[in-house]
């Protein structure tokens, strides 16, 4: 019997009955039912008697509004990635629909109307966890071909959306228009939604303000009030399901949308550069290493055909290399493979703590690593951005990496920070 999702069935096993949606499985050899309760119940087919067909699923129409073009209202483009924003939950089947189309776009979102014309297209639908170099090429072409317009959205899961924000910051150089990031912790059906609040915030400070460049637009609190337009390279997912997930990191906002106001904490910088679309070579290794407690030499050998590697010190941009006794003679291996390996390929520091700038002229260990070759000192560049940025530099100024690392490039390292830039 061939069933489709959301069929009702009845099944008969050795020891009991269940009466349930049908769910496709990932696993040939498990049976998925959705349960009344509303819980998914897994059944090995091998114990499985007979499945009896109740009652064929009905696909529901999803209501699409006619869409008419507006001269007085700037053009928005919505390119989709994939991610919850544009999604909704079938409650009877458990499966997540997406909608794409402008006509069902503004369904959802009926304000988008009022704030631009909007048009839209699918790039690829993918888990934001999935997502490789080419993927952000893909996603930078097509911005490349459409900044006839006000500006573009960019709609994404939001698990790595901060690593794709840092990647078209630095692949889309002079960009004149603005392109914004937008997620959604929660699914647009559902009560507690933030995808409404961080659409309709993005689409309306493009339409009314002249910024240029890349950002990300998410709640800026629990509450459902306000957005925040925020840095590319200086912002991080922090939680795994507020939605006000996102938070900057040693910077400050670029601005706050409420309801009809924006308010700008900086000014915003107009370019009149020529725009040039900087790839990234797709095939590129680069690693990233966590420094943590009783780690081995070998842990380094994992990169040793990779192009380049970021390593995640502790505090100031430390690394275990200290040979003080019989116990830490692994760390004096490590320091042995990091100096081999610096000579093959750009290794750099960054700092787990996040918040702060590297000082590796502090301690011993620090600069013992400066001495082998290990660059990125004196900068507060987060992990996942530098890991962007050797990417970019792997790409386009390989010769020059140490003499560019330093330099502040696309927002992505600050010089001064204050105090109340700090998370509290």
């Amino acid at each position: 019997m061939k069933l489709k999702l959301g069929d009702k069935v009845k099944i008969i096993t050795k020891d009991k009955e269940y009466i349930g949606i049908y769910v496709p499985s990932p696993s040939k050899n498990t049976f998925i039912l959705k349960l009344d309760s509303g819980y998914n119940l897994g059944i090995s087919k091998i114990k499985i008697k007979s499945i009896r067909l109740i009652k064929k699923s009905k696909e529901k129409k999803f209501k699409k509004e006619k869409i008419k073009f507006k001269k007085k209202l700037p053009t928005v483009l919505i390119l989709h990635t994939g991610g919850t924003i544009a999604s909704r939950v079938s409650y009877e089947t458990g499966a997540v629909i997406s909608r794409f189309k402008p006509e069902e776009l503004i369904s959802m979102f009926p304000e988008l109307k009022k704030i631009a014309n909007i048009k839209s297209k699918l790039i690829f639908q993918i888990f934001s966890e999935d997502i490789r170099f080419s993927h952000y090429n893909k996603i930078a072409k097509e911005i490349s071909k459409n900044m006839n317009v006000k500006g573009i959205i960019v709609t994404h899961g939001t698990d790595t959306l901060h690593y794709t924000a840092s990647a078209l910051a630095f692949i889309l150089e002079n960009i004149p228009i603005p392109v914004i990031l937008v997620g959604a912790q929660r699914s647009s059906d559902r009560g507690s939604t933030d995808a409404y609040l961080n659409l309709i915030s993005a689409a309306y400070f493009i339409a009314k303000t002249n910024f240029q460049g890349v950002a990300i637009c998410m709640h800026s609190s629990i509450n459902d009030e306000t957005c925040y337009i925020l840095p590319a390279c200086k912002t991080r997912k922090l939680h795994t399901s507020r939605r006000d997930a996102f938070k900057v990191i040693n910077d400050s906002p670029i601005a706050e949308i409420k309801k009809s106001e924006i308010k700008f904490f900086k000014k915003p910088t107009i370019t009149k550069e020529k725009f040039k679309l900087k790839l990234i070579k797709p095939n590129l290794k680069i690693g990233i290493l966590k420094a943590h407690p009783n780690m081995y030499a070998k842990e380094i050998d994992n990169y040793k055909n990779f192009d380049g590697l970021i390593l995640e010190g502790t505090g100031l941009g430390q690394f275990p290399i200290n040979y003080l006794d019989k116990s830490t003679l692994e760390n004096k291996k490590t320091y042995n493979k990091l100096k081999q390996l610096s000579k093959k390929i750009p290794i750099v520091m960054t700092s787990q703590c996040l918040f702060g700038s590297l000082n590796m002229n502090v301690y011993a260990t620090g600069r013992k690593l400066q001495d082998i070759g290990i660059i990125g000192n004196y900068t507060d560049i987060l992990p996942e951005t530098a890991f962007i940025k050797l990417a970019f530099l792997l790409s386009h100024h390989k010769k020059d990496i140490k003499k560019l690392w330093n330099k502040n490039l696309r927002g992505e390292i600050d010089k001064r920070i204050l105090p109340e830039q700090y998370l509290e």
